[in-house]
């Protein structure tokens, strides 16, 4: 599935959002930090989290992936993919180039 640009999900409406699955791929510290909802589960462990009963059913599920600058996140648009999951996005730019759109 095609990414997402900052702006592009900038501009959806909040019921737009809630039917996505946000996945926030950068380490606890980062997430505690500053998030914008969704499950935190670092890319170094989405493996793990996948292969557990309870990580997403429906593959066919849209799932965003996000990071601070969109290059963890691509790793685990690839990690789901290679799981079968069909409709995954990456927030190209991540929260570095959302929270730039955001403050114009």
């Amino acid at each position: 599935m095609e990414d997402i640009s900052a702006l592009e999900f900038a501009n959806l409406s909040a019921s737009d959002i809630n039917q996505w699955l946000l996945i926030d791929v950068r380490e606890n510290l980062e997430f505690q930090t500053l998030n914008i909802g969704g499950r935190n589960i670092p890319v170094g462990k989405l493996q793990s989290a996948i292969d557990e009963e309870d990580f997403v059913e429906d593959k066919n599920r849209v799932i965003l992936v996000i990071c601070q600058r969109g290059i963890r996140s691509r790793t685990a648009k690839t990690i789901l993919e290679q799981n079968g999951y069909k409709n995954v996005r990456n927030l190209l730019g991540g929260l570095v180039k959302l929270n730039q759109i955001q403050h114009l």
